[in-house]
């Protein structure tokens, strides 16, 4: 009986079927899939890898800190350096102007460049995409950092700095990975391209009307894209495929036309502070239950196949609760609490503005106070059914108070959540890349946070997309002391040299490259994404002789 990764009704049909097999191998072999010289590419990256850590210690210094207008001159020049980066390894380079930024005080100041580079135009090949960031959070010395933040600083082979992880050395890593390729003159395995950003960390201003504006330009002959904004669970590499979106509300209470003494209005009048304490304490439980109607309604079920994912994945619940510093989780188990990280919403309020928050005392009773607050979304809630959701909740809950003061509800992000398919033929050979470098199986996780560009490719270009990172679960992005580890930087960037390798075979099974006559020859032979026959094809360490062999067993056809 024949092998379930072909089913030939006939001998006829098995020979046809074999010949069909054959011409896919050899599409693969003269496609230069086979002659991967992986151990001379990556000698390469070990003998330069000071030079690498180098030029990320120039990128460090950079203060591109895209949430403070005073320090846009340096994120400007952090856009340059990254496009000049590009144009010194042979990147056809533009930079896209994507608008103003309006300021609070009725101004507007210019929005960073985005970068553009494409590496390759052959249209007999795939072509990626590469997305990336080069702005950073807020950082200074004294709120906690052991160094200084804006200076790389190698601490028993941790590379200590703002952006380090997030997201200036895996940006420098996919650079290095084409660099690498042109420096030993090593046709690359697919056509590159990188769109490089500025302003992801306060909400990616003008990137969206980009993609859209060049989805039939820049986007049009893309593939797949690639983000490798995001770390480890545990020290195992793992490859993500979901994302939780973003809802982020203002609840502003305003009562009196101006802050009042305590001692001399206290008891008197209905204080806005009060008021919004009040709601914000009815939006969730004591639990972690969310208390507004309708929000756990909407949430995909946990089926049984990712309660198993969830299971297999390597983590540890005791040592999540000594990182973290606290005594007591919220969930005692591994799958629920992964579950409630990924794919389960949940409230976190973040703040007051207009509340008295420094040191020392102060007795007023201020007039208008916002608390900031925000739900990550999940599959399958609409931010825009939850902005209604929060909004009607907080005005009946604020109605049962009878206050005079003024309630204003306002969401000023929704961002959604993004999910794949984690097995899509990308992931494989992301699978197969980790394999190669690391001698693991990865973990397939999800993120709790929010990547909003993501889901930006999805719906815009229809492109799949795979988040592929390498910063470790302990680099504390956005935190005091953010790190990436020299392994993680060198070891990522042979992965992501393994991986264009990797996708290349995967997709040409997928689809024959685009060649009529051998997409017709998997569709024909019903190949399935989990066959032998692809097992057997991802794997270039077998000879054309035994490849064509196992190939006459899986047909039952004679050589």
């Amino acid at each position: 009986m024949p092998l379930n990764c072909l089913e030939a009704p006939c001998t006829k049909a098995k020979h046809l079927d074999m010949m069909n097999c054959i011409s896919l191998v050899c599409l693969l072999l003269c496609t230069g899939v086979s002659s991967f010289r992986f151990e001379e590419l990556t000698q390469y990256l070990k003998s330069h890898e000071e030079e690498f850590i180098e030029t990320l210690r120039q990128w460090i210094v950079v203060e591109s800190d895209s949430s403070d207008v005073t320090k846009r001159s340096d994120l400007h020049r952090m856009m340059d350096m990254t496009a000049e980066k590009l144009r010194l390894i042979g990147g056809s380079v533009e930079m896209v102007d994507v608008g103003t930024q309006s300021l609070p005080n009725g101004s507007s100041i210019a929005l960073p460049k985005v970068v553009t580079a494409q590496f390759g135009s052959d249209p007999s090949k795939r072509t990626v995409c590469v997305y990336g960031h080069v702005d950073v959070q807020p950082a200074k010395k004294e709120d906690g950092w052991a160094t200084e933040p804006y200076e790389l600083t190698d601490i028993d082979g941790n590379l200590y700095g703002r952006g380090a992880s997030d997201n200036k050395a895996p940006v420098l890593a996919w650079i290095h990975t084409v660099e690498v390729y042109k420096a030993l003159n090593i046709d690359l395995p697919v056509n590159v391209k990188f769109i490089i950003e500025g302003m992801e960390e306060t909400g990616s201003n003008g990137l969206d009307d980009m993609i859209v504006a060049q989805k039939d330009s820049f986007f049009s002959d893309v593939d797949y894209i690639i983000i490798s904004d995001c770390v480890w669970l545990s020290k195992r590499p793992a490859l993500t495929y979901g994302t939780r979106g973003n809802c982020y509300f203002y609840a502003e209470v305003e009562g009196p036309k101006k802050d009042l003494h305590s001692g001399v209005y206290g008891g008197t009048v209905m204080e806005p502070m009060t008021d919004l304490i009040g709601i914000l304490d009815k939006l969730i439980s004591p639990s972690g239950k969310i208390l507004i109607p309708g929000i756990r309604e909407a949430v995909a079920h946990l089926s049984d196949d990712e309660w198993r994912m969830y299971q297999d994945i390597e983590f540890d619940l005791e040592t999540y609760k000594r990182d973290v510093g606290i005594k007591e989780l919220m969930y005692s188990n591994k799958v629920d609490l992964l579950a409630h990280r990924w794919r389960y919403p949940t409230v976190s309020i973040h703040g007051i503005e207009g509340a008295f928050s420094s040191s020392g005392t102060k007795t007023v009773i201020p007039a208008k106070v916002i608390g900031k607050f925000s739900i990550r979304q999940v599959p399958n809630m609409d931010p825009a059914l939850v902005e209604k959701q929060v909004t009607d909740y907080l005005r009946s809950v604020f109605a049962k108070r009878n206050s005079p003061n003024k309630l204003n509800v306002t969401m000023v992000i929704g961002a959604k959540p993004w999910l794949a398919d984690p097995k899509h033929p990308l992931y494989e050979a992301g699978k197969a890349a980790v394999k190669r470098v690391f001698d693991v199986e990865p973990d397939l996780i999800r993120e709790g946070g929010t990547i909003p560009v993501a889901r930006t490719f999805q719906d815009v270009t229809g492109k799949s997309i795979i988040m592929l990172p390498i910063g470790g679960f302990d680099d504390g992005l956005h935190s005091q002391n953010e790190k990436i580890s020299r392994y993680n930087y060198i070891e990522g960037t042979k992965l992501f040299i393994a991986y264009l390798h990797e996708t290349t075979k995967a997709l040409l099974l997928l689809s024959g490259s685009g060649n009529p006559h051998c997409q017709r020859s998997v569709e024909e032979a019903h190949i399935r994404p989990d066959s032998a026959f692809q097992r057997l094809c991802l794997s270039e360490r077998l000879g054309i002789a035994q490849m064509i062999a196992d190939l006459c067993l899986l047909t039952d056809a004679e050589p």
